[in-house]
């Protein structure tokens, strides 16, 4: 059974040693890590836990005027495809309406199909595209919008 936990300093540390290999050029430091995890009033961040406590995966939120936007969604690969990346979206679009979000936004990889499925199978419709927003400018961003009225 997977939990869903509040993001804390020990879950930084347990996926520091995945972040480079599953975010590339994309890849947030620890110290960023940290500091959005201890931002509590426009941030949300939750672990996917196993039941003996090793992190699966982690994801998180800013949550401004209404506004939602989701930073970042990793799972480990070791762990993909059993439905833990959809559970802690669950977990922060619940916490974005707790909060009076009216509507949540993400940029994906134009290359990564597996997430841009996941999203589209969950509301998120594509209104655009960030061209070279990622790995230094070579890899496109679609944007996706969720209203969460």
């Amino acid at each position: 059974m997977t939990r869903i936990v509040p993001m804390t300093a020990a879950h930084v540390d347990a996926l520091m040693p995945h972040e480079r290999e599953m975010f590339g050029t994309e890849a947030w430091s620890r110290q960023g890590y940290l500091e959005e995890v201890g931002e509590g009033g426009t941030r949300y961040y939750v672990a996917a836990e196993s039941d003996d406590g090793d992190l699966l995966g982690w994801a998180g939120v800013m949550i401004v005027s209404g506004v939602v936007e989701i930073l970042t969604v990793g799972v480990l690969p070791e762990a993909r495809r059993a439905g833990l990346a959809r559970l802690m979206l669950a977990d922060l679009l619940a916490e974005a309406r707790r909060r009076e979000a009216r509507e949540a936004f993400l940029e994906v990889r134009i290359d990564n199909d597996a997430a841009r499925a996941l999203y589209r199978s969950e509301g998120f419709a594509e209104i655009g595209r960030r061209r070279g927003y990622y790995d230094g400018g070579r890899v496109d961003a679609v944007t996706m919008r969720k209203s969460l009225e």
